[in-house]
C-alpha cells in the first residue's frame, strides 16, 4: 500500500486560531487603552476640580486685600486666566475666573472658576462661588451706648451695644455687649450707678446673651457720607441747602417720589432726655414742589438739610440727610406718618441715614410702622416725651410700634417714658430684614471681609 500525503489540511485551522487570538489580544489592549484613558480622565477631572477651587480662593484672597477691584487688577475683560505650577515648576493646568459685582443695593460678588489640568486641556470643571459683605443692617439693634430694652418690647434679631444691655424684654435671637462689665447709670435704670455686667436683667432667652464681643466703629461711618454724595449726584438725587425749613420726601406707592420745599413749620413742646424740654418744630405748615423722580432709576436720594420723610416704598432706595463738614455739622430726619414697603417680598427695601437725629413725630398713627433699615451716624432714635411737665399730653400714648428692619444709632434710642406709659407706645415689636444682611439697601454702608454664602458646581 501506497501513503498519499494530503497537504494544507491544517492551514485554515491555524488561521483560525491564530485571528481569535489577535482579536483578544486587540480586544484586551484596546480595554487596557480605555481603562488608562478613563483613569487618566479621572485623573484629569479631580485635577480640574482641584484647580477651580483654586481660583475661587485665590479671588476670594485678592478681595481681601482689594475689596473693589472685580477685574483682577487689570483694565481687560474676563477670563482671566492663571497658569498653575507645581514646587518643581512644572505646569499642572489653568483656572479661568469670571467675577460678576455686586449689584445695586447688593453686598454680593459671585467668582466663576473653570479649571483644566494640563493632562487632558478639554477635561474641565466649574465652580461658582458667592461671597458678601455683611452691612451693618446685620443688626435688629445696633447702639454705641447702653440701652435699656423694657419688659414690653420683643425683638427678632440681633441687638448689641457697644457700651451694655439692660434686657428686660424678649429677645429671640443674639444679645452682645463689647464690655465685660460697665457702669450702669440712670439711662439704664440704675441709681445710684453701679458696676454691672455687659448684659443683664430679667429678659431672655439668657442663654443668648454674649460678652464681651468686638465692638463696632461707628466714627468709620462718616467716610461713607461723600461717597453717598458722590453717587447721589452721578446716579440719583441731591439737594443742597433749602435755604428755608428743609426738605419733604414723599414716597409714592407707583414707585415715584415726590420732593418738597418746607417754608413753613410749627413746634410741639417735647421732652428729651439730653435737652429736657424743647420746642420741636416738626409740624409742616407750608411747603412748595419742587422735584419728582422715580426709584429705580434714582435709588440713592441725598439732602443737605433737614428732612421729612414718608409714604410707601415701591422699589430699593437709600436716603441720606448730611450736612458738610461731618464732625461739625448737625442734620436730623423727621418720620410724620407710617413709612411702608409696598409688599413684603423682598422687591422693597429702604435705608433711612441722618447725619444726627431721626424723630418719630407726636401726631403719628396711633399704630405706627416704619419699614427699612435707620441709622443715626452720630445721635439717637427717638420719639420725645409729651408729658404733661413739658404742656400738652395730646397723642403721647399711641398703641403699637412695629419696625421691620434695623435701628442703629451712636447714642441710645428710646421711645417710651415711665412705667405705666405716659408717653410712647403700649407695645413695640422691632422684626428683624434677613436680606438686610448681603442684600443692603443700595449704597448702605458694608463693614468686613467677605465671607462665604453658597458654592455650587456647574
Amino acid at each position: 500500500m501506497k501513503r498519499k500525503l494530503i497537504q494544507g489540511t491544517i492551514t485554515p485551522a491555524l488561521i483560525v486560531i491564530t485571528g481569535a487570538f489577535l482579536v483578544v489580544i486587540y480586544g484586551l489592549l484596546f480595554l487596557l487603552v480605555l481603562q488608562v484613558d478613563f483613569s487618566n480622565r479621572n485623573l484629569a477631572s479631580e485635577s480640574a476640580l482641584s484647580l477651580a477651587e483654586a481660583g475661587i480662593n485665590y479671588y476670594r484672597w485678592h478681595l481681601a486685600h482689594d475689596p473693589a477691584d472685580f477685574t483682577d487688577a487689570t483694565t481687560s475683560a474676563a477670563p482671566y486666566v492663571h497658569t498653575v505650577t507645581d514646587p518643581s515648576g512644572g505646569v499642572l493646568g489653568t483656572y479661568s475666573l469670571t467675577i460678576t459685582p455686586p449689584a445695586s443695593g447688593s453686598a454680593i460678588v459671585t467668582i466663576k472658576s473653570v479649571g483644566a489640568s494640563s493632562l487632558y486641556s478639554k477635561v474641565t470643571r466649574t465652580i461658582t462661588a458667592q461671597y458678601g459683605r455683611q452691612s451693618l443692617a446685620k443688626y435688629s439693634f445696633l447702639q454705641n451706648a447702653s440701652a435699656w430694652y423694657g419688659s414690653g418690647i420683643t425683638v427678632n434679631g440681633d441687638i448689641h451695644s457697644n457700651t451694655g444691655i439692660r434686657m428686660d424684654g424678649t429677645n429671640l435671637s443674639k444679645v452682645t455687649s463689647a464690655n465685660t462689665t460697665y457702669t450702669c447709670g440712670s439711662e439704664t435704670g440704675c441709681s445710684p450707678s453701679q458696676s454691672r455686667p455687659g448684659v443683664w436683667g430679667s429678659g431672655g432667652d439668657q442663654t443668648l446673651w454674649q460678652y464681651p464681643v468686638p465692638s463696632v466703629d461707628f466714627n468709620a461711618i462718616s467716610f461713607d457720607f461723600a461717597q453717598m454724595k458722590t453717587a447721589a449726584i452721578a446716579n440719583g438725587q441731591w439737594l443742597g441747602a433749602s435755604g428755608a425749613a428743609g426738605y419733604h420726601l414723599i414716597f409714592n406707592s407707583n414707585g415715584t417720589y415726590t420732593i418738597r420745599r418746607v417754608t413753613g413749620t410749627n413746634y410741639y413742646d417735647a421732652y428729651d432726655a439730653d435737652n429736657g424740654c424743647q420746642r420741636q418744630y416738626q409740624r409742616i405748615t407750608s411747603e412748595t414742589q419742587i422735584a419728582t423722580g422715580s426709584v429705580s432709576q434714582k435709588p440713592i436720594l441725598f439732602f443737605e438739610d433737614t428732612l421729612w420723610v414718608e409714604g410707601t416704598i415701591n422699589g430699593k432706595a437709600t436716603v441720606v440727610a448730611a450736612k458738610f463738614p461731618v464732625q461739625t455739622s448737625n442734620t436730623n430726619i423727621w418720620i410724620p406718618t407710617n413709612l411702608n414697603y409696598l409688599a413684603y417680598d423682598g422687591n422693597h427695601r429702604l435705608g433711612l441715614i441722618a447725619q444726627t437725629d431721626i424723630y418719630f413725630a407726636r401726631d403719628i398713627p396711633t399704630n405706627f410702622r416704619v419699614d427699612g433699615a435707620l441709622m443715626a451716624q452720630k445721635g439717637k432714635i427717638i420719639r420725645h416725651g409729651y408729658i404733661s411737665s413739658c404742656g400738652s399730653t395730646t397723642n403721647a400714648v399711641r398703641n403699637s410700634l412695629t419696625i421691620n428692619g434695623a435701628i442703629i444709632s451712636y447714642n441710645k434710642s428710646y421711645w417710651n417714658f415711665n412705667n405705666p406709659v405716659v408717653s410712647g407706645f403700649t407695645t413695640r415689636t422691632i422684626n428683624y430684614d434677613t436680606r438686610l444682611l448681603y442684600e443692603p439697601p443700595p449704597y448702605f454702608p458694608v463693614t468686613g471681609d467677605y465671607e462665604f454664602i453658597s458654592w455650587k458646581e456647574e
